[in-house]
């Protein structure tokens, strides 16, 4: 088992595309597309590289810590009861478990590695 991985920023294969969930779209059309890149821990731990078209989308994340990079784009992330905190190329942050907010894709975007830990 390999201990080091690269994530690759552009990856050549092809993504796998999908949209939010019709309960949690607020505004917009937004497309996703994720290029899976290493599963690890019984599939407990997920690196990917993940883009968004602009729109605004409900963000839950339940049990899981999700890290994100901001390679292009920006996005802006209004905890519940919180003030809008605004991210773009070179930003990074992290969303707890039991977040629970606003997701808005301002720019056309592409994170990487996002990284969802359960």
């Amino acid at each position: 088992m390999l201990l080091l991985k690269t994530i690759d920023a552009n990856p050549s294969f092809v993504a796998r595309e999908s949209g939010p969930l019709p309960e949690r779209l607020i505004s917009g059309n937004p497309a996703f597309r994720t290029w899976a890149q290493d599963v690890a821990r019984g599939e407990t731990i997920h690196t990917a590289v993940w883009e968004a078209t602009p729109g605004e989308t409900r963000s839950i994340k339940g049990g899981t810590f999700e890290f994100c990079h901001i390679l292009s784009g920006s996005v802006e992330l209004t905890p519940e009861g919180g003030e809008p905190v605004v991210y773009k190329a070179g930003d990074s942050f992290v969303m707890k478990p039991g977040f629970v907010g606003v997701w808005k894709t301002i720019e056309h975007g592409r994170l990487g590695p996002v990284r969802s830990i359960m």
